[in-house]
């Protein structure tokens, strides 16, 4: 049964980014703050300032100003976007080479700081270092079976470690110590301080495109074989039910408490919770999706949409008024961590209260007294 969690906002009109240029198409996005990233198949970065208007009837829109656009002078796709912003730098990945360039006007770094032989790469969001000026990052190398690990710094890069894998890695996830890989046939976590690595589950990489993502601390979320979406810890264990996808997602997102995928033909929304499917939204052609500081963003090949989370309130007072109480319950127990302690007594208290008279006039009397009680 479906919640209305999520509403699709355009956020950059593809006349915006393109003009009248068919041929461009929109490779990477990143978003910090209020800072709009976007990478294109031609070699250009766009930086864009995203503003969230919210009417008098509290519907929101995005109004996106174009600050400007640069041109890396390659002729090749830019491949991925990351945003540093303690250092003010954005690490832009494109001909297999990671650049430094300043957040603000798009220029690289005066020292031409920079990684080779990357094929792709990860930030680590739970850092060893203790060092404020400094990031984390993990790239698969170019050499095979090899996993890199540097620090960035505003003006330099450091190499730390250089980690051989026994299959070819394709994707990667960080969390301090403790690496989340999709191999060839499998996945595993690696800890690229010891050395020691622990086998998941099994996962063909040449049929389908392997989901890797950094969920929480110590915990990943992963696409698996028969289209589930699998929870695992850094010790290779997983405290969550697995959520059922369709066999072909191609990103996953995470807005708590839901677990947002994007297949070719829709975004769908389950709830962490209890792991039912909330919601369905179409959404053709689709092919990035993720989640920036709790702002999950889809994009096509010419324009970029944001998922705008429906206040959490408003959820359960619908499933109230469908009668749907259990769910409404999960929920509201779920909310706990997103709401302030005394606003969700309060709540809480009401919530319950409203759940027992709909027990109640459904002739429940048990369920009705514990409610009430």
């Amino acid at each position: 049964m479906s919640v209305k969690a999520f509403k699709l906002v355009s956020a950059v009109e593809r006349e915006m980014l393109m003009g009248d240029k068919n041929y461009i198409n929109i490779e990477c996005i990143e978003c910090c703050g209020k800072n709009l990233y976007i990478g294109t198949n031609d070699c250009f970065i766009y930086h864009f300032l995203l503003d969230e208007n919210i009417s008098t009837a509290g519907k929101i829109t995005f109004a996106a100003t174009k600050q400007l656009h640069k041109y890396l002078g390659l002729k090749k796709p830019v491949s991925e976007l990351k945003a540093a912003s303690a250092l003010t730098r954005l690490l832009v990945l494109c001909d297999n080479t990671i650049t430094l360039v300043n957040m603000m006007n798009l220029e690289p770094v005066p020292t031409g700081a920079k990684i080779k032989g990357a094929v792709t790469f990860a930030l680590n969001e739970n850092p060893v270092s203790g060092d404020p000026f400094c990031v984390e990052v993990c790239i698969i190398s170019v050499k095979r079976r090899t996993i890199q690990m540097f620090m960035v710094f505003e003006d330099r890069v450091q190499i730390v470690k250089e980690v051989f894998t026994p299959e070819q890695p394709c994707a990667v996830a960080v969390d301090g110590y403790y690496l989340c890989l999709a191999l060839t046939t499998q996945y595993i976590i690696l800890n690229y301080n010891t050395g020691v690595s622990q086998d998941l589950f099994p996962y063909c990489s040449d049929e389908k495109r392997p989901i890797v993502k950094r969920i929480g601390r110590q915990e990943f979320l992963l696409a698996g074989p028969g289209g589930l979406g699998m929870f695992a810890t850094v010790d290779g264990i997983s405290q969550r039910a697995p959520v059922h996808w369709s066999e072909n997602v191609i990103g996953a997102a995470l807005c708590f408490p839901y677990v947002v995928a994007l297949d070719d033909e829709f975004i769908t929304v389950h709830s962490m919770l209890d792991q039912q499917q909330k919601q369905t939204l179409p959404f053709k052609e689709g092919h990035i999706l993720q989640d920036f500081e709790g702002k999950v963003i889809v994009a096509t090949n010419k324009g970029v949409y944001i998922l705008v989370p429906l206040p959490l309130e408003k959820q359960i007072q619908d499933l109230l008024a469908s009668h749907r109480v259990e769910e409404a319950l999960v929920l509201a127990k779920g909310a706990r961590r997103n709401i302030p302690k005394e606003k969700f007594q309060v709540m809480y208290k009401r919530i319950l209260q409203q759940a027992g008279f709909i027990q109640f006039a459904q002739l429940q009397f048990l369920e009705a007294k514990e409610l009430f009680r």
